[in-house]
């Protein structure tokens, strides 16, 4: 078990009320008795109250507008604990799952994510990503645990704080969606490990409904991730599939329009990836493992 408040954990959320207090009760039984921080996302249905309320000892961080997964950044800066581990308002982490997050972290100083195996729904089904990270050409490396990959589901991720610190956090020109695969570029190409190890465990329950805009906010990163840290003979390749997509696809054409809304401030905070990131970036392409 680890000492109390050794590991944090961030939810980002807005408006989300009901499934956060399950999320809520879920973590405040962990027998870790991690430092729960909720960073609200300016919601307007009442979640500060029912915090308040139904869990005291659960921090708030008042965000006065939306700031999406950059929300998360800012919880990770109020918190003081060496190690956090990221939840959304529909996930929450099995028991004892951030006890051995924190001692894989101790045994190895450069590694600073550590992607969890994912289990979906009440009936704990294999989140289809469990195996592509598993698959990683990447391989493993001595000083890290697991297997190195350069992906990962956000709310099943646990992080050194000051690695996540360190690269920057999720981008602010990426908002929410997708907002991932950067994060695990930049990690990387500071020099820090970012693994699957699937003995850490995480619970998601997405509604079934799903998310309005998700999907097109995810293309749309897709594509101004490449332009952000990928060459632009790639970036512009990326480009060209989604417009061709949009000629017959609504959500393609939705996606393009966000992307060049976004395009001038991705470039303006382009930094390519150092050569070896990029090379495992493109073995990963290559063999179909991309996150």
């Amino acid at each position: 078990m680890t000492r109390p408040h050794r590991v944090g954990v961030v939810i980002a959320t807005r408006n989300r009320r009901d499934r956060l207090a399950v999320t809520l009760r879920h973590l405040t039984d962990l027998p870790e008795r991690p430092e729960i921080l909720v960073a609200d996302n300016a919601s307007t249905d009442g979640t500060r109250a029912m915090v308040a309320r139904d869990f005291p000892h659960v921090r708030v961080l008042a965000l006065t507008r939306n700031h999406g997964a950059l929300a998360r950044n800012h919880g990770a800066r109020a918190l003081d604990t060496p190690y956090i581990a990221f939840a959304d308002d529909d996930s929450w982490w099995e028991p004892g799952a951030l006890a051995l997050a924190a001692g894989l972290f101790d045994a190895h100083p450069r590694l600073g994510l550590i992607a969890a195996r994912t289990l979906v729904g009440p009936e704990n089904a294999e989140d289809p990503l469990n195996d592509l990270l598993a698959r990683s050409p990447l391989g493993p490396a001595t000083d890290l645990p697991g297997v190195q990959v350069l992906g990962f589901l956000a709310c099943a991720a646990v992080v050194r704080r000051a690695a996540y610190l360190d690269a920057g956090g999720f981008h602010r020109v990426l908002f929410f969606g997708g907002e991932e695969t950067c994060l695990a570029y930049d990690l990387a190409a500071r020099g820090w490990g970012v693994t699957h190890c699937p003995d850490v465990v995480a619970h998601h329950h997405p509604a079934t409904s799903g998310r309005p805009g998700r999907p097109a906010q995810q293309r749309r990163n897709e594509v101004l991730t490449a332009w952000l840290r990928r060459p632009v003979r790639h970036a512009l390749a990326r480009t060209g599939a989604l417009a061709a997509e949009a000629r017959a696809d609504t959500t393609a054409r939705c996606a393009l329009r966000q992307t060049f809304a976004l395009l001038p401030a991705a470039l303006r905070a382009r930094r390519p990836l150092p050569p070896h990131v990029e090379r495992a970036a493109r073995r990963l392409e290559a063999e179909g493992a991309t996150a």
